[in-house]
């Protein structure tokens, strides 16, 4: 059920009419909700045990997840690299938001690559718009990888009943 308070109260923008002495979560409609975040973390987890993700590195569950957000999801948030400065011969940090602001001289050489770092978009800062492409994304994945676990068939029969996702 979506609703938009107003100063006057509430107004429905579902179908779905709140049942009378029924407890409910509100939950701002903009950020991810903690439905997409059960959601994401169950398909990881499948993805995961499958061993059907052949591209993603990691040795544990952690650093896979964090290699789906960043090929699947929003990836980096900003970037933080190395620079020596040439007037006293220290080492500098620099941050920046994109990885083209990042000098090219720094990017194309193989040594000086190895200076430069990102920093990953938290999966608690993702907007409800984008968990839902994320979350997309890792079906299409894990449907071309042949992932086709009891328990991913359970969820995906779930997105289906719910009308989340088309067949």
């Amino acid at each position: 059920m979506k609703i938009l308070i107003t100063e006057k109260g509430y107004m429905i923008e579902s179908t779905d009419a709140p049942v009378i002495g029924k407890h409910y979560y509100l939950e701002d409609a903009e950020t991810g909700t903690n439905a997409q975040n059960k959601l994401f973390h169950a398909l990881i987890t499948e993805y995961w045990k499958s061993g059907l993700h052949p591209k993603y590195g990691g040795d544990d569950y952690s650093s896979f997840r964090d290699q789906i957000k960043r090929t699947l999801g929003e990836g980096f948030e900003k970037y933080v690299y190395a620079i020596l400065d040439v007037t006293d011969g220290k080492a500098k940090i620099e941050r920046v938001k994109t990885f083209e602001e990042i000098p090219e001289y720094i990017r194309l050489d193989p040594d000086m690559k190895e200076m430069i770092q990102g920093k990953l978009k938290s999966w608690s800062d993702y907007t409800a718009k984008q968990r839902k492409n994320c979350i997309d994304n890792l079906i299409t994945d894990m449907d071309a990888n042949g992932v086709n676990s009891k328990k991913y068939q359970e969820i995906m029969d779930g997105l289906y009943e719910r009308e989340t996702i088309k067949r």
